[in-house]
């Protein structure tokens, strides 16, 4: 009997260290290399850069307060885009938090001078907490504060709106939307002097 056990250990102390050295470290290295070679962009975090300064990614939601900046989606986490911390609320249809959470979105889209029905997406936050995009209805709904904010034409603002729209992935996954990032980046590039 104890040569049974012998046998039956040795083969399986192999095929773990094999296992081991094949799911993880060539698998990880060889999809690592690809992934390096055919999206490198991807790979690192399709960061955005301005000049050497990496300034956030198109993947990670970060927080654009200022009234002459689209604002992203509400964040749920941490204390707010803190990517340490990324999580929905959790809370649920009956939460007298999430009431008062949407509320509290309700009114500053009215201070901002939104009227009319408003985006969901403006007043409730994404799964993660860190969603870069909002619709187009939420920057559509936005453009009117931006334009007097930054002293432009609703109808610049607008216009960069529409072009900023990104399709469904592949056409068919997924909603039409628009990146804050990129479209901040966009106003920002025009040069428009902010009045405030």
């Amino acid at each position: 009997m104890g040569t049974d056990i012998k046998s039956a250990i040795r083969p399986a102390i192999v095929i773990l260290l094999l296992f081991t050295v094949i799911t993880g470290l060539i698998y990880p290295l060889a999809i690592t290399v690809i992934a390096q070679l055919i999206f490198p962009n991807q790979a690192n975090g399709s960061l955005v850069r301005d000049g050497n300064r990496v300034i956030g990614s198109e993947l990670i939601g970060q927080n654009f307060a200022r009234p002459e900046y689209f604002h992203p989606r509400p964040s749920a986490a941490g204390k707010g885009y803190d990517a340490s911390a990324s999580s929905g609320s959790n809370l649920g249809p009956t939460s007298k938090q999430l009431a008062d959470n949407i509320k509290s979105g309700v009114d500053q889209a009215r201070a901002d001078g939104v009227k009319g029905t408003l985006p969901a997406d403006m007043v409730t936050a994404s799964g993660s907490g860190l969603d870069p995009d909002i619709s187009p209805a939420n920057a559509f709904a936005q453009v009117l504060r931006v334009a007097k904010t930054r002293g432009m034409p609703e109808a610049q603002v607008r216009a960069l709106v529409e072009h900023s729209i990104a399709g469904p992935t592949l056409g068919f996954m997924g909603e039409a939307h628009v990146n804050v990032l990129a479209l901040n980046r966009q106003l920002d590039a025009l040069g428009a002097k902010s009045t405030k």
